[in-house]
């Protein structure tokens, strides 16, 4: 896994061009060709080179996942989750589990002060 030193906008699962002559990170005897983030928090996170046969074992792995549970911010039990952060932490803050409607919310008044804030004389 190639590392990623310091804060990172994006979220796990977010797909990045491969560096030329990087190795899958399983099979060291074959090139990557795919690189997706990995474990991301507020520190970093970690990138993982794959191969075309690491890659569809991923996939199907993250089809097959569960991602239901408790959301973060409501505490609301659910059947699916998504990463989101909390936008007064900034764009590189801690990444929460959180169910669509929280996420939905939030979004919402991020759009509703954006155009409060456009109009306001």
């Amino acid at each position: 896994m190639a590392d990623v030193n310091g804060p990172i906008a994006t979220l796990a699962g977010t797909h990045y061009a491969v560096p030329d002559g990087a190795p899958c990170d399983t099979h060291v005897d074959r090139l990557a060709t795919v690189r997706v983030q990995g474990e991301t928090d507020s520190m970093g996170c970690e990138m993982n080179d794959m191969c075309s046969e690491c890659y569809d074992e991923y996939s199907k792995a993250q089809k097959e996942a569960g991602t239901s549970g408790t959301c973060e911010w409501c505490h609301t039990e659910v059947e699916k989750l998504v990463d989101a952060r909390d936008h007064e932490e900034g764009l590189y803050g801690r990444v929460y589990r959180v169910c669509k409607p929280c996420k939905d919310k939030q979004r919402n008044a991020l759009y509703t002060t954006a155009f409060d804030d456009m109009y306001d004389d």
